[in-house]
């Protein structure tokens, strides 16, 4: 099995998240929100102990954990050598409860014996201020609060208060329960709410995935991935983050460490896709009515990237509390992306726009009222679409006009034109279209570069980016087309490394890129399937599956050599692009079931 490094389990309930690893350790939760202060940092805490809460069993000789099927609960069972065994059961509830669905600030332990009598250590670290202990506790008569001037959690429990300040161990005889969360009062008897917390989210999430449309082939897969995007989701805002860490960097000691916590508006046009493919449509109209609130101001040019409450500030500055991950900073909060001009972020709100005019299962169509702010899009990506940006990739020193953004500009423009041929308006179809001739001729001349014999990076550059890999997809040009045949074989030649892509192979602001860019294997897949190479298309996904962790989890990047996975985790480019190459390749059900496999 590959060494996948960041061998994690995501919980959470649309409000918040926390990662777990395979021994039970809670490594990571940003409180209350996604893009918050974390309590628990060790993740990037380096070889500091702290941020953190754990189960420790004396002499545990084993360890195993995995997912409740079709849930993000996660169990964890810890043997030790005499055969005495515990499991942890970690989840955040959510599930419909007077009319609305419940989903609070909290993660529930539940900590239970299964075999003989396991000897166990509770220890619970939290942190505060990007990576400061929180030193002062006090106890009540069923809690611990962790405090200091400017912020406070609540630990509820009906294990040993003074063993678990104390760390001090104990035989567990019967379960225990454990509540991290808001500093309140917590209502009700602890052990039966936690088991009922923990049945109706069991069961919320078994109904969510039976609503799924899913392809025959992969399904454990897909289904994973589809959870993790909802995830993803915060739902109060309808915003979906790139991902739910913070500088977990794209190759060791690049400094290449981001800030992923965010809403990067690029991602609409992924996520709208994949979840629409899956049939989740509810959180698919609260993305599109997350970046429709944010285009609504059509004074303002749009960002690259929001919080998951569009106004606040994402300033970027270094947590000097916390050395990064596995010691490898630094610790980016905030993220400086946000001033640069990224000007396929107008084609992509228009894309992700269109199924509330074309999906007819939506029960708020769009109207024309929604076309006119949609317009405002378009006349602005027109005006952009060939000036220099920062691109897909975010350069922090360099600025060209990038085949990509030129692309998504156009694409934008040209689905305006399909838009108003619904509405019926064939004075704008008509304006759009002429607007989107000529851009495309100008986009298919100058991205072409002879010498290469490919669709290049930028106009005027030889740089080989595996972005263009997405032009047929978005009616740029037919994949059957010539140069983007050739531009495939490019491809191949200079940026296949180990069955894995890389993004570009040229130096940027920070030299030559170490690692693979996981969603760039399922656009090379995707071309292959278009062109024809069925089986290589097969095989080639087939073998990305196996870099998924143990919980089917992808992160945004993978060491060639090693199979490792970097960058930030869980990644909604990677577990997006799962779902669409997945459901793309996968042989139907009515074959399947007349050739008799009913498996």
């Amino acid at each position: 099995m590959t060494d996948h490094g960041l061998d994690l389990a995501v919980i959470g309930n649309c409000r918040t998240a926390a990662l777990v690893d395979p021994e039970g350790r809670l490594v990571w939760w940003c409180y209350p929100r996604f893009d918050a202060d974390p309590v628990f940092s060790r993740l990037l805490a380096g070889d500091e102990e702290k941020g953190f809460s754990d189960v420790v069993l004396d002499g545990m000789a084993d360890f195993q954990s995995e997912y409740v099927r079709n849930t993000p609960i996660v169990s964890t069972v810890l043997t030790d050598r005499h055969g005495n065994a515990v499991r942890i059961t970690d989840f955040a509830p959510r599930f419909r409860q007077y009319g609305r669905m419940f989903r609070p600030p909290q993660l529930f332990r539940i900590i239970e014996p299964v075999a003989g009598l396991p000897r166990i250590t509770i220890r619970i670290r939290p942190t505060h201020g990007y990576g400061k202990p929180l030193r002062r506790c006090s106890m009540g008569s069923n809690h611990i609060r962790y405090f200091d001037d400017d912020a406070a959690i609540r630990v509820t429990t009906d294990a040993p208060l003074s063993l678990i300040e104390n760390e001090a161990p104990f035989v567990l005889t019967r379960p225990v329960y454990l509540v991290f969360g808001n500093d309140e009062a917590f209502p009700g008897d602890l052990a039966s709410t936690a088991q009922r917390f923990a049945e109706e989210t069991k069961t919320y999430w078994l109904d969510w995935v039976r609503r799924l449309y899913i392809s025959y082939e992969w399904q454990e897969a897909i289904i994973r991935a589809a959870i993790t995007l909802k995830l993803s989701n915060f739902e109060e805002t309808g915003g979906i983050i790139a991902a739910h860490t913070t500088s977990i960097p794209e190759a060791p000691g690049s400094g290449r460490t981001w800030d992923y916590r965010y809403c990067w508006l690029r991602d609409a046009y992924f996520v709208v896709k994949a979840l629409n493919r899956v049939g989740a449509t509810r959180t698919m109209e609260d993305f599109i009515g997350f970046t429709l609130s944010i285009a609504s101001n059509a004074d303002d040019d749009l960002k690259p990237v929001y919080s998951v409450v569009p106004n606040l500030p994402l300033d970027e500055w270094i947590a000097a509390d916390l050395q990064g991950y596995r010691g490898d900073g630094p610790v980016r909060i905030g993220n400086a992306a946000v001033d640069q001009n990224q000007h396929d972020t107008y084609g992509s709100v228009i894309l992700a726009a269109l199924p509330l005019f074309f999906d007819r299962r939506l029960p708020r169509p769009g109207d024309e009222s929604l076309f006119r702010l949609l317009e405002s899009l378009g006349e602005k990506a027109a005006k952009v679409a060939m000036t220099t940006d920062a691109g897909i990739w975010e350069y922090r020193g360099r600025q060209r006009i990038h085949t990509h953004s030129a692309a998504m500009c156009w694409a934008g423009v040209n689905r305006l034109s399909a838009i108003a041929d619904r509405l019926n308006l064939p004075d704008r179809a008509a304006y759009w279209n002429t607007i989107a001739d000529r851009l495309h001729a100008e986009l298919i001349d100058r991205a072409w570069n002879p010498k290469r014999q490919a669709f290049t990076a930028a106009f005027d550059s030889d740089d080989l980016d595996a972005s263009v890999l997405l032009l047929p997809e978005l009616g740029v040009c037919e994949v059957s087309d010539p140069r983007f045949v050739k531009t495939v074989a490019a491809m191949e030649r200079e940026l296949l490394r180990e069955k894995h892509v890389m993004r570009y192979a040229a130096e940027d602001d920070f030299g030559l890129p170490a690692t693979a860019f996981l969603i760039c294997r399922f656009w090379l897949i995707d071309a292959w399937w278009a062109l024809g190479r069925r089986e290589e298309a097969r095989e080639a996904f087939v073998d990305a599956l196996a870099h998924r962790n143990r919980y089917g989890l992808l992160s945004e990047d993978v060491d060639p050599k090693t199979g490792a996975l970097f960058g930030n985790f869980p990644q909604t480019y990677s577990m997006a692009g799962l779902i669409l190459t997945g459901m793309k390749l996968s042989r139907n059900w009515e074959d399947r079931y007349w050739r008799g496999d009913r498996a």
